[in-house]
């Protein structure tokens, strides 16, 4: 892990003595089925540049501990921002109460792990605070000097330090310390009347320096400037079913909402996903493998241990077409009969953790991206991706398209406005025709939200041609 010697100590020196907690931990779990004590600890700032000036900059610290008791499908929960052992022992007394009549086997506790993704420097420690609103006012200097249209910049920059130390019954406990940098750019350009905005941000398990970087931040600015110029020359999108050819990387965030969701343990047991019970079906054309993986060394996804304890890993959950497996955490794994896939996570000690996704992608195929283009007689070529919906059950999603072009006649054309992408999860996979050779993850910016939480993800996916989607416009 990164340095799991430094969180052990940053946690017996400044907080609890884990011997003491981990005797009280096994008195509170006697009788359960699973559980565990997570222990947290955050340092974060968040600076926000806009109107030519300094708008906001914000320090917090946050620490506390969420104590859980798992029996069969039950689950108890007590947190608190006292790390004392006092808070600890009533947070105890208040999970083994539902232990009353119920005689479990405790689940057997992760395997250790030694693996490194990131490092655990503290970028929090890495940059004085004027360094730093220096950096934003270059940043803003800078965009505005690159095309005379611009009329609007805004910037923010936030990073965060958190230590976990997470203590099972009978096991030895486990720590992590987990760094997280982003920076958004997002102008505005304008002429006449009409107005039109760009957005780029990048970011992951890192310290400040790659981002402060000038050719990494420069490159960000005319990234967003040029897609606000895109839509400033976009027309109305049409309507209407036909082919849709997906960019790489970022729009794999509609693979992440429209199928990734629905291969979460909890939904499979409660048979609630339109990928429930069909492991080992087809659920995607041939060459479609969709990969979850939590490995990834400094990706925004990706941690050492996921909030269980358990190490992440490199989980397939469809091959070629072909339904294996699941996303799990230890609770439904359990109730499955199935193993931990290491994504089990939660937003903070005060929340449950829940089986979630860490970096999801598609894996790469045969076809040049702009073979798939001259293959489309007639259609849109979507590359960002804004807001949008997803039913579980169903499949159902729409999304809108923040960047997209019309496709005539095998060649790009104008660039669209007001696009929606409408259809089903399960019946869009069927529809992959074409996979694209040049596979890319996003730039580091996924938040998922589920049940209230939101944790960092990835997302990812090469070019890819859909056969008759939906497309929702203005035109």
């Amino acid at each position: 892990m990164s340095n799991p010697k430094a969180a052990k100590l940053f946690f017996s020196s400044n907080l609890i003595d884990t011997q003491q907690t981990q005797d009280q931990l096994n008195n509170a779990l006697k009788g359960m089925d699973d559980g565990e004590l997570f222990l947290e600890y955050t340092l974060s700032e968040a600076f926000s540049f806009d109107d030519n000036r300094l708008k906001a900059a914000n320090f917090d610290t946050s620490q506390g501990f969420g104590l859980r008791a798992v029996m069969g499908e039950l689950t108890s929960y007590a947190h608190s921002t006292e790390l004392s052992h006092a808070a600890i022992g009533r947070a105890a007394e208040t999970v083994s109460a539902v232990n009353r009549g119920y005689k479990g086997q405790m689940m057997i506790a992760p395997s250790a792990s030694d693996i490194a993704l990131y490092t655990d420097d503290n970028p929090l420690l890495e940059h004085h605070f004027e360094d730093k609103v220096k950096l934003l006012e270059t940043i803003n200097s800078f965009a505005r000097a690159q095309d005379n249209r611009v009329r609007q910049v805004s910037i923010s920059l936030s990073g965060e330090w958190q230590a976990v130390a997470i203590i099972r019954a009978g096991s030895d406990p486990v720590f992590d310390i987990r760094p997280l940098v982003r920076l958004d750019v997002s102008v505005m350009v304008g002429e006449g009347d009409r107005q039109e905005t760009g957005h780029s941000g990048r970011g992951g398990r890192a310290s400040y320096g790659h981002w402060m970087a000038p050719e990494n931040w420069q490159g960000q600015v005319r990234e967003a400037i040029r897609q606000a110029v895109v839509n400033l020359e976009a027309i109305d999108a049409p309507a209407g079913e036909m082919d849709v050819v997906l960019g790489a990387g970022w729009p794999g965030i509609l693979l992440h909402e429209a199928v990734g969701h629905g291969l979460e343990g909890d939904f499979n047991r409660k048979k609630t996903s339109a990928f429930s019970d069909r492991i080992g079906e087809r659920v995607a054309s041939p060459g479609v493998t969709v990969i979850d993986d939590g490995t990834l060394p400094d990706r925004r996804g990706s941690l050492n241990i996921d909030d269980e304890g358990t190490p992440t890993s490199r989980t397939v959950l469809i091959e070629d077409g072909i339904l294996k497996g699941y996303i799990q955490d230890r609770l439904n794994a359990r109730l499955m009969n199935m193993s931990p896939t290491g994504n089990g996570r939660r937003e903070s000690f005060a929340c449950q953790p829940l089986p979630r996704m860490t970096n999801t992608f598609m894996l790469g195929g045969t076809h040049e991206p702009e073979e798939i283009i001259k293959s489309v007689k007639k259609g849109i070529y979507a590359t960002a991706f804004g807001g949008g919906q997803v039913d579980i059950t169903s499949g159902k999603f729409v999304f809108s398209c923040t960047e997209s072009y019309e496709i005539v006649d095998g060649k790009i054309g104008r660039p669209l406005k007001g696009a929606t992408l409408i259809g089903t999860g399960p019946e869009s996979m069927q529809r992959i025709s074409m996979i694209g050779n040049d596979m890319q993850l996003d730039e580091g910016i996924g938040t998922c939200g589920k049940d209230g939480q939101g944790v960092p993800v990835g997302v990812g996916q090469p070019s890819l041609r859909i056969d008759g989607l939906t497309v929702g416009g203005t035109a």
